[in-house]
């Protein structure tokens, strides 16, 4: 009541820093991240900014600890009226607390950049980046540790460790493109807009709320724009639902990067609805079928009111979906790719996700049956149609997930990434299949019967 109160008294009237001194002093946290949540900082000289961010980050720090949510709610603010090493270091934190990687990646890139001499930065990100399996880029943050700052010798000591894995890596995969190139004979043009996993500094990966002219509210940053409706949430309610929303995201491009090597980087659509809503706007029909959908470039989830691990996975195989987009270019008219890949490749990627690279036991029953017993959804019928309306969508879209496994354990994601952007720049699939792989779709099937029939 007293947040609702305080709500209606500021709505004429713009707080002011000495406002924001009185709410810290009186440890009031709830009331200070409402009173400034909105506000533009802008509005205020940099004197009074400095007051407010002092104030904000007095919450962040206070409720590290015991309120990740909040504390980071406080702290995305207190850097946006001023970007202090304090308040980056805080914000980093609070962003780990809650799973929103890429933000605490942006905020230690940032505190880098503008506190160089300050060696938290680059230690924290090399760890990050050394446990999100980036070593050159762990190395490179690590490098700048000033040598007399108080993290050098464990900067030291985990640089060690960033070269034996970058050693490795380096050595696996100057391998493996050697070995593709001889068969597959690769160029590097013309690759599309999807970005390879680097050790190159992203940018623009905070996440901004407000609230759309349609009403809805947003959460967005260089990589997604997160729509949603309910905005009758109170604040709290609302930043909690936020943070798992960004939370789930920052997960579904990290783990779709370490499957695929690649992850999209241009910025897409993610428009959560309850079942209601999803009902309202994409049908009952489909409402009951489907747990989420990709289409006219968005990712829409069905029934998001609660972020479960099944949401989550959808959200993954969605996602998945932005990527193929991405490269083939359908914005820019690009050719798509047969639906049994598509979906094939999200499916399997969403597998690996929920911790297999295998279909769940009882489809996987299922599919071994209908192998043995030639009855398989053949591949070259699911080139054009949705799967949802195949006879069987369970055991279509296992088949199409099996035989993107075929692809992927015969010439990796590398490969299986060339031929998409391929065919989004109009080569025919059967021929750039039968030139990276030596079989065509016939052969391929042949393949995923054989296999399943042995499980």
């Amino acid at each position: 009541m007293r947040a609702l109160l305080l709500l209606a008294l500021l709505s004429s009237n713009p707080p002011t820093p000495a406002q924001a001194q009185k709410l810290a002093a009186q440890r009031a946290w709830e009331d200070l991240y409402l009173a400034w949540s909105s506000v533009d900082p802008k509005g205020y000289p940099p004197p009074d900014r400095r007051t407010i961010a002092t104030s904000l980050l007095k919450g962040c720090e206070a409720l590290a600890s015991s309120d990740g949510v909040m504390a980071y709610s406080l702290g995305e603010r207190a850097v946006l009226f001023e970007e202090t090493a304090p308040g980056l270091r805080c914000l980093a934190r609070t962003a780990l607390a809650t799973d929103q990687r890429g933000t605490a990646e942006d905020a230690l890139r940032r505190g880098l950049e503008h506190f160089p001499k300050d060696g938290h930065f680059g230690f924290e990100l090399g760890k990050l980046l050394l446990e999100d399996k980036d070593p050159q880029g762990a190395l490179a943050a690590l490098g700048k540790v000033p040598p007399r700052a108080p993290e050098a010798a464990k900067a030291r000591a985990l640089m060690q460790k960033a070269r034996s894995a970058s050693s490795e890596e380096s050595a696996a995969m100057a391998q493996a493109r050697a070995i593709e190139r001889r068969f597959t004979g690769e160029t590097e043009d013309n690759k599309g807009s999807v970005q390879p996993a680097s050790g190159s500094a992203p940018t623009g990966l905070s996440y901004e709320s407000g609230v759309a002219s349609d009403g809805m509210r947003t959460r967005s940053n260089s990589r997604f724009v997160v729509k949603y409706f309910n905005n009758a949430r109170d604040f709290g309610q609302r930043a909690e639902y936020e943070g798992r929303i960004v939370s789930a995201l920052d997960e579904a491009h990290f783990h779709t990067r370490q499957v695929l090597g690649e992850a999209r980087e241009a910025p897409v659509d993610v428009i959560l609805y309850t079942r209601e809503e999803f009902r309202t706007h994409q049908g009952s029909a489909l409402a009951r079928m489907v747990a989420g959908l990709y289409s006219d470039g968005a990712i829409r989830i069905n029934d998001a009111a609660e972020l479960t691990q099944q949401t989550k996975a959808t959200l993954v195989h969605e996602y998945v979906h932005a990527v193929v987009d991405d490269l083939v270019r359908a914005a820019e008219g690009g050719q798509r790719v047969p639906i049994w890949l598509n979906e094939g490749l999200a499916e399997y990627v969403e597998w690996r996700y929920l911790g297999s690279d295998k279909p769940p036991h009882a489809l996987a029953t299922r599919m071994r049956g209908a192998a043995q017993n030639g009855q398989l959804p053949r591949l070259s019928d699911m080139a054009g149609g949705a799967l949802i309306q195949q006879r069987d969508p369970a055991l279509a879209y296992g088949t199409s997930a099996v035989a993107v496994r075929e692809l992927l354990n015969e010439g990796g994601p590398a490969r299986l990434l060339e031929l998409i952007r391929e065919v989004g720049q109009g080569a025919s699939f059967e021929e750039a299949l039968r030139q990276r792989y030596g079989r065509g779709v016939p052969e391929l099937e042949a393949s995923v019967q054989a296999t399943l029939s042995r499980r």
